[in-house]
């Protein structure tokens, strides 16, 4: 796997960022000009929870997904992972928004005998054009001809200058692990959920006591939300239309959104490329006083040359200095909050420079977009006069805890470093799945987002509600109307409104074992 290090070309050392971004709300599906050039490497969703599959309430999952929007009928290549490229998830123990650990995937893709699957055409072994050459069943099957595979890293410290020790197959001790085919179809792989559970494996991870587990390999997308409709100036009434989510009475508010599978551009459409694996929780919390700070990030090395006689090996030759290309941990902060010149700024930076763009936090604009675009509908349907929709508590401390510093007493670190990373509380235990609320703190379920995040959280409704002024009102902590002292109803005139894209998830929907997000959609038959 390191045959791809060895072609280095010498090149100036990057200069140091000045400047990054800031955090919100939803997830990062082509959010920046950089990465819509380079999907391979577009991070769509990071996942922090503590594991609430039944028996492993002692470690925390981290998920995270890659490759957005994918066709399940996207062959014939599908959607290998880049080789040149480095996939990291990232914790701070202490709040320092410096890395402790660093869980590093670094991937190779391989041809069997160097040409994949051959056929004898009239004497002459020819290869085929496709990855597979009948039904598959198991890791690197006879009938493959493309095989993917991937080393695991734990870099503690600095992820390029840190101690790097390799997590290996607890099985057997091999330090290679197998990503399973895409589900190209059920003629192909007749059962795929027995096909990809042979690719969970159990892992030593160094200074760990207790194994853990790790996935890779694609699984059905998990992000709900009325993606078009956003993106169109929010082509629709974004508040509930029902008594309570679901009802289907039309009691809410008139001409509003009610929750409906349709609306959701992506479940049950697309699916996504997961990074996944489950750590005991006593290897992560270090020093610090149990929460942690996580996010993940994809890089590649700064130079790239195009090879005028490309080969399977090598279309381009890469080397110098690992550059950050994507970034990710709390769910649309590039999408909806990071202004369009420093997108691609964000991406590159690490959470210490986090700051110099904090105004797109403390002065958001989605907020006035939004009233810009209802308060006059809002006040004709209501007969209200309401000046603003646009919560008036600027700078936004309210917004600067969610998302920077974590909220005191539920998942603020032992040092308080503003800085754009997903904060989980890990003493506070897991929800099991059936009783969990889609709306994670604001629902009194102190074990969901902002504490952490759950494929099951809603968190397009948790984001609108907040960045409209949830939190100015009381909060539901174990059944107790919280104030968190932030802002007041006054400062939100429409803070406690039921704000909603109306595309429904629950966690009811997904798996409940790791690693949660169901298996992929199939490209065949009649997808």
């Amino acid at each position: 796997m390191q045959l791809k290090r060895s072609l280095l070309i010498s090149g100036a050392a990057i200069g140091a960022l000045c400047a990054v971004a800031i955090p919100t709300w939803a997830s990062s599906h082509r959010e920046a000009p950089g990465t819509t050039e380079q999907p391979k490497i577009d991070g769509t969703d990071f996942y922090m929870f503590k594991s609430y599959e039944p028996g492993r309430d002692q470690f925390v999952t981290f998920i995270a997904n890659y490759q957005p929007l994918q066709n399940p009928y996207g062959g014939p290549n599908y959607f290998t992972m880049d080789p040149d490229a480095l996939y990291e998830i990232h914790v701070d123990s202490d709040g320092d928004a410096v890395e402790d650990l660093t869980f590093q995937f670094d991937f190779d893709n391989r041809l069997v005998n160097d040409t994949g699957v051959t056929l004898d055409i009239a004497g002459k072994d020819i290869p085929i054009a496709l990855r597979a050459a009948g039904p598959v069943s198991a890791p690197e099957d006879a009938a493959l001809g493309e095989n993917e595979y991937y080393s695991l890293t734990l870099v503690s410290g600095d992820r390029r200058s840190g101690t790097r020790d390799a997590i290996t197959n607890a099985a057997d001790g091999s330090i290679e692990f197998v990503k399973p085919l895409d589900n190209v179809g059920n003629k192909t792989i007749a059962d795929y959920p027995t096909y990809a559970g042979q690719f969970v494996y159990d892992v030593t991870i160094p200074n760990c006591s207790t194994p853990g587990r790790v996935f890779v390999g694609q699984r059905a997308e998990a992000f709900a939300v009325n993606l078009g409709e956003i993106f169109d100036l929010v082509n629709l009434v974004p508040i509930e239309g029902d008594s309570a989510p679901g009802a289907g009475d039309g009691g809410g508010f008139p001409g509003g959104i009610t929750q409906d599978r349709a609306n959701d551009d992506l479940v049950g459409k697309a699916n996504v490329t997961s990074l996944a694996i489950e750590v005991p929780v006593d290897c992560l919390v270090g020093a610090g006083n149990g929460t942690i700070g996580a996010w993940t990030t994809a890089s590649l090395p700064q130079a790239n040359i195009e090879d005028p006689l490309p080969t399977y090996k090598q279309t381009s030759l890469y080397g110098g200095a690992y550059v950050q290309q994507s970034r990710l941990s709390a769910p649309l902060v590039n999408e909806v909050v990071i202004g369009l010149p420093q997108k691609d700024l964000f991406n590159a930076a690490e959470p210490t420079q986090d700051g110099a763009l904090a105004d797109y936090v403390t002065n958001p604009t989605l907020p006035a977009i939004l009233d810009l675009l209802f308060r006059d509908a809002v006040n004709q349907t209501l007969g209200t006069s309401i000046a603003n929709l646009a919560p008036t508590n600027i700078p936004r401390d309210d917004l600067v805890a969610a998302f920077l510093t974590g909220i005191p007493t539920l998942n603020q670190q032992s040092i308080v470093t503003p800085s754009e990373m997903m904060r989980l509380n890990t003493g506070i235990a897991p929800t099991p799945r059936a009783t969990q609320s889609t709306f994670g703190v604001a629902g009194d379920d102190l074990a969901g987002f902002p504490n952490g995040r759950r494929p099951g959280d809603d968190t397009v409704d948790i984001a609108l509600r907040v960045v409209m002024g949830a939190l100015c009102y009381p909060v539901p902590i174990n059944g107790t109307p919280t104030d968190l002292g932030f802002c007041t109803s006054d400062d939100a005139p429409v803070g406690n409104v039921a704000f909603t894209d109306g595309a429904p998830i629950s966690a009811t929907e997904l798996k409940n074992a790791f690693p949660y997000l169901n298996d992929p959609l199939a490209g065949s038959p009649n997808n």
